[in-house]
Parts: C-alpha cells; sequence; structure tokens
C-alpha cells in the first residue's frame, strides 16, 4: 500500500462509526475516503511479483521463501501451491506495511491454511474474510474469496485498515478484525503463531 494511501486510511478511519462484537469482522459504517480507499487497493491488478532493487534483498527474500516452504510443508504438500502461496502471502503483506510472519500467523490461527475454509458466521478463505465486503468494497462476488490473491489482498488490506483505525495499536486491531476487540484470546492465539512464522536467516 502506497504512503498516501496508507495516510488516507489512518485520518478518514478516524471518522468511523464502529461496534464489535463476538465472531469474525463485523460491517462498519465505513466513511467514504476509506471505503474507496479499501475498493482501490483491492481492484489494483498488479500481479504479486516483488521488485528488488538490492541483490541482498532478493537474496533474503529467496531464503525467506526456501524456510517457510520447508515450515509449511506438512500443511500445504503440493510444492507449487505452496510457493505460489507464499510468494503471494509475502506480497500482499509487504504491499499492505505488514509483516509476512504476522499475516502467516493470522491465517494458521483463522483457517489453518484451508483456501476453501468457511467459518461457522460465514467468513471465507485462507485469511476468514466475510463475504459482506465483496459488497461494500469490492463486485459483491464472494465466490472470489475462494480465490488465493483475492483473499490474501482483501485479508492483508482489511487488517491495516484496523491497524491504522486503532492508532497502530496490534492487539486492538487483531480484535477487530476477529470481532472481539478488547478480548485477549485471539490476539495473543495471533502474536503466539506469528513467533513461529518469523525468520532471523540472514539477518
Amino acid at each position: 500500500m502506497s504512503l498516501p494511501l496508507r495516510r488516507v486510511l489512518a485520518v478518514a478511519a478516524l471518522l468511523t462509526c464502529t461496534h464489535a462484537g463476538a465472531g469474525n469482522q463485523k460491517e462498519e459504517a465505513l466513511a467514504d475516503s476509506v471505503r474507496i480507499a479499501l475498493a482501490n487497493a483491492i481492484t489494483d491488478a498488479r500481479p504479486p511479483k516483488p521488485q528488488f532493487s538490492d541483490i541482498r534483498e532478493r537474496i533474503h527474500y529467496l531464503r525467506w521463501l526456501g524456510e517457510m516452504s520447508e515450515r509449511l510443508k506438512k500443511r500445504l504438500p503440493d510444492r507449487q501451491v505452496r510457493r505460489e502461496f507464499l510468494e503471494t502471502a509475502w506480497y500482499e503483506a509487504k504491499r499492505a506495511g505488514l509483516e509476512p510472519a504476522l499475516v502467516l500467523g493470522l491465517i494458521q490461527v483463522e483457517s489453518a491454511f484451508r483456501k476453501y475454509a468457511v467459518s461457522p458466521v460465514g467468513a471465507h478463505g485462507y485469511m476468514q474474510v466475510m463475504p459482506f465486503w465483496t459488497r461494500v468494497i469490492g463486485d459483491g462476488d464472494r465466490a472470489k474469496l475462494f480465490h488465493m490473491q483475492t483473499n490474501l489482498r482483501y485479508g492483508c488490506s482489511i487488517l491495516r485498515m484496523y491497524i491504522d483505525m486503532e492508532g497502530g495499536n496490534l492487539f486492538l486491531a487483531l480484535g477487530r478484525y476477529n470481532g472481539s476487540r478488547g478480548r485477549p484470546e485471539y490476539p495473543n492465539a495471533v502474536l503466539a503463531a506469528w513467533k513461529q512464522w518469523e525468520y532471523k536467516g540472514d539477518q
């Protein structure tokens, strides 16, 4: 996500009316600027291919990709599927200004890396995105939430919005993502999972 877009979300989110409860993300009355910024983020058609200006950054990325692929092998046995998933997760996380390890930790907690997971309240896919988001900021086609890149893009963009909405407080943002703002169980679970996906290799 570009810096101007993040600033729009951060400022405009302050004008958002919020209501949190148990369950998954809640539909909220988004300020027009937030809704438009999110819609623009979702419809950006750039492919999930990273660009590196420094060879050291590329080497670091390739080492990360190799290590994460090994860690994820039991959950996603198919090598090609696993590689495409990790490439996309890294790209969408970085695009939204998030740590890839955080996104992987959230996916572990939300869906256990199951592409077609559906929660009891109807959340879809890897990042358990509620279908109402496709109406609010997309084209209304909830089936697209089972498309890998679409699901990760929605999930990362929504989490970024919640972090900005909460002034950078990740604990509260994670609670809002899960619909349990103020309760510790879900944020603590994601933060614990985050540690399992951290990569310190050549740093």
